[in-house]
């Protein structure tokens, strides 16, 4: 098992897509688990071409090449997790996107996914999101938690000024707001800001359970309509 785990890893790596789908399946087939397959191999490989891409080794061309490799491992993967979710948990409304600047989406795609099979219902407002956008987003869609990703630490001051948009309008104190990426640390989460950080896509589905589990929707979120 921990074999096609590391291969689905190096694979991502490669970007070779179909490889990473077949094993995938193959996974699958031999009742290892989605949710370890994503973390131990998907997620595993995302850390190495985030490492290879901050020290010059790899390019924004060979992140989407990459991209492509991920999106093929998760149309394997989502509808397994879908199907296993907890369909009586009470749903929680999440916004997601990627601060404005920054095009990146793979890790963002992920932590959608890991948070529909915690039972929220995700809205992914896409990439290049300025602050104005999501506190539109706020207004139309009345969420719990507003989820802001970035990848290049060129556009972490955008994620600040999202937060402090939001604060300046009367929006900060309705919602949760948790960030992640691979530039964001839990410090510097909270400097933000932040009520809540995720290190990779399953620890920021657990981080977003345990802040609606703590908070509710009465003194933060609008509440579903």
């Amino acid at each position: 098992m921990d074999e096609i785990i590391s291969q689905i890893s190096s694979a991502l790596v490669s970007a070779e897509a179909m490889k990473v789908k077949s094993l995938c399946e193959r996974a699958l087939a031999k009742n290892i688990p989605a949710h370890r397959v994503i973390e131990e191999g998907l997620v595993a490989g995302m850390r190495v071409v985030s490492q290879k891409l901050k020290s010059g080794e790899i390019f924004i061309p060979d992140v989407l090449m990459v991209s492509r490799a991920m999106h093929a491992g998760l149309y394997v993967l989502k509808p397994v997790l879908l199907a296993q979710k907890n369909h009586n948990v009470i749903t929680h409304r999440v916004i997601i996107g990627t601060v404005a600047g920054d095009l990146h989406d793979i890790g963002k795609k992920l932590v959608s996914m890991m948070l529909e099979t915690k039972g929220f219902e995700v809205i992914d407002l896409g990439i290049d999101i300025p602050p104005e956008e999501f506190a539109a987003a706020v207004i139309r869609h009345r969420p719990h938690i507003v989820a802001i990703s970035a990848l290049l630490t060129t556009t972490l001051v955008n994620m600040k000024k999202t937060i402090d948009y939001l604060q300046q309008h009367g929006l900060r104190d309705q919602v949760l707001i948790m960030v992640g990426g691979g530039p964001v640390t839990q410090d510097l989460a909270f400097q933000m800001g932040a009520d809540g950080y995720g290190y990779d896509a399953a620890s920021a589905a657990e981080n977003a359970e345990s802040l609606v589990n703590r908070h509710g929707s009465v003194s933060h979120g609008f509440g579903l309509q």
